[in-house]
């Protein structure tokens, strides 16, 4: 259980040294290569989950869910369906497969968003009108979120990857490894791992991503390369 509590409290502005994230970002690389053998603790991976749950998502919707394999069986089936880095993220402490709501549970009136409104944010029915209404603009003018189905998919899918990235910044910060691993057949790895071992039910979920977690058995290759601040920043004033 965390000591900080999200729930009805009101916090403090944080007073951290910004030089412990920027070292533990600059300490995380995609890491090719897990130490079979390590196993990360109860304590640290729960931080790393409520890393996850506390990620920000567009308009708190929270479109995703985590299936973490530890099932040595089922990893060993999901390597026929995957190529380069995931196989050795297999061999890591925890594996992550990040699930995302498809369409049909992103309608406004749907039972989970409905449940996300009324139950998780306790919305008074003014405001979740005016949340209707700019959903709706949203949805079918600004983003077109529900053009196709794959582009309700692909933007539920963008929320799990913000959520991704909470996670592997509090396992560096941690002094844990991870990985991000796009490197697979969506449809093989949603037969296996939903229809035919039902781990998830394919009318409401796909697989966006996927992470390993756990601990480096390897050097990194090179120093961490990226384009300068100048390349990347238009400063418009």
């Amino acid at each position: 259980m965390s000591k900080y509590e999200i729930e009805n409290v009101k916090l403090t502005a944080p007073k951290l040294d910004r030089n412990d994230l920027e070292y533990a970002m600059t300490y995380r690389y995609a890491c090719k290569k897990f130490d079979s053998n390590k196993t990360i603790s109860e304590e640290d991976w729960n931080a790393i989950l409520r890393a996850a749950r506390l990620a920000p998502t567009s308009l708190g919707f929270e479109p995703f869910e985590l299936l973490v394999i530890q099932n040595p069986e089922i990893r060993e089936k999901m390597k026929a369906h995957g190529w380069g880095g995931i196989h050795a993220g297999l061999e890591a402490s925890h594996f992550v497969v990040f699930l995302t709501r498809k369409k049909v549970d992103l309608e406004f009136d749907s039972p989970y968003v409905r449940y996300i409104q009324e139950t998780v944010k306790q919305l008074p029915a003014e405001i979740d009108a005016v949340y209707r209404e700019k959903y709706a603009q949203f949805t079918k003018e600004d983003y077109k979120t529900f053009e196709s189905e794959r582009a309700a998919f692909d933007w539920s899918s963008k929320q799990a990857y913000i959520v991704m990235a909470n996670m592997m910044t509090m396992a560096a910060y941690e002094g844990l490894d991870s990985c991000p691993l796009e490197g697979f057949n969506q449809d093989d790895m949603t037969a296996l791992l939903g229809d035919e071992l039902g781990l998830f039910d394919t009318k409401h979920f796909g697989i966006a991503v996927m992470a390993a977690f756990g601990y480096r058995d390897e050097e990194p290759h090179r120093n961490k390369t990226r384009r300068t601040l100048d390349e990347i920043v238009t400063v418009v004033e």
